[in-house]
């Protein structure tokens, strides 16, 4: 679904039934931000119990169409809309039990292409989804460019839930608001280690925690110096000074596993195993990484020692 020019961006607005995303878009909807005097098309994929208000609809210029069934969620269908609506913009309210990543991969009209895709989460009821849900919940997140939980009210691990999208999405910006639809502050909580020293060490039951962290608090680790276990990983690609020590974490299920760390520079690199767990203590950076195309931590190396692998090699964030 590739495209060199997009002119008709898709907004796509997905997640699970009830958790709130046609209050989303008729709040969205009435910002000045989002008004535009051309033609938006809305397409409903899921008609929960909140309804559109239709002189809003009229007032912002936006036609709806509703697909009720998955099959008619095809490029046909779209090339139909585009040539009745000629829309600029297209608003999607996805089912994502029809397969976000079926959605991806479906070929889009000329200059139709996804250019956001916000998930949102009812927080009182996501440990029940991620319970039986969990694989879908992922297929959803690993794209997002959002993930906004709602209705954050009462004695929620929501430390937890932010660390559950993290993991498959460390890019993803991740929201809580309260049901009075006031942001919720989740910082306030401090990590499980201590921070206001130079020096930080990280066992290894928290370092799942200590990669999310490191990433969204820089400022909590620049020119420190942390220790933590990761097992070394290489690349070809790389110079021969770096490598990364890393953990696998499960994303999803036992199938679906992949490895969490950032590079570290160090002389005794070429020297490591591959696969081999070490203890690391490292200064900590925040460069521009080509591998990431962005900015992120970056590890210079004081001291590597062998070590043995943690009593659970894996990464749990729940």
């Amino acid at each position: 679904m590739s495209q060199d020019v997009i002119d008709v961006p898709i907004y796509l607005i997905t997640g699970f039934l009830e958790s709130g995303k046609t209050t989303f878009l008729n709040f969205t909807m009435r910002q000045d931000y989002f008004r535009t005097p051309e033609r938006t098309l809305l397409l409903v994929c899921e008609e929960g119990e909140e309804e559109y208000d239709e002189r809003d609809l009229r007032r912002y210029n936006t036609s709806v169409e509703v697909i009720s069934d998955p099959e008619e969620l095809n490029t046909r269908t779209l090339k139909r809309l585009q040539r009745q609506y000629r829309p600029a913009r297209v608003i999607m309210e996805f089912n994502p039990l029809w397969s976000v990543d079926k959605l991806y991969q479906m070929r889009m009209p000329a200059g139709w292409g996804i250019v956001q895709e916000i998930v949102l989460v009812d927080a009182s009821t996501f440990q029940i989804y991620m319970n039986n849900m969990k694989s879908l919940f992922v297929e959803m997140a690993r794209p997002a460019d959002m993930v906004l939980f709602n209705r954050c009210d009462g004695d929620l691990p929501l430390a937890n839930f932010r660390r559950s999208v993290k993991v498959v999405n460390p890019g993803a910006d991740v929201q809580f608001v309260g049901s009075d639809n006031h942001p919720v502050d989740i910082f306030e909580d401090s990590v499980p280690y201590d921070v206001s020293g130079d020096e930080i060490n990280i066992e290894d039951i928290d370092y799942g925690i200590f990669f999310v962290d490191m990433r969204d608090h820089p400022d909590r680790y620049r020119g420190k110096q942390v220790t933590f276990t990761g097992k070394v990983l290489k690349s070809r690609e790389l110079d021969s000074d770096i490598f990364m020590p890393a953990r696998p974490a499960m994303t999803c299920c036992a199938d679906d596993i992949q490895y969490i760390g950032y590079l570290c520079h160090s002389k005794h690199a070429r020297e490591l195993v591959e696969g081999a767990w070490v203890r690391v203590t490292a200064r900590v950076e925040w460069e521009y990484v080509d591998m990431a195309q962005e900015e992120e931590p970056v590890l210079y190396a004081t001291g590597i020692e062998s070590t043995e692998a943690p009593a659970s090699e894996l990464v749990y964030f729940n």
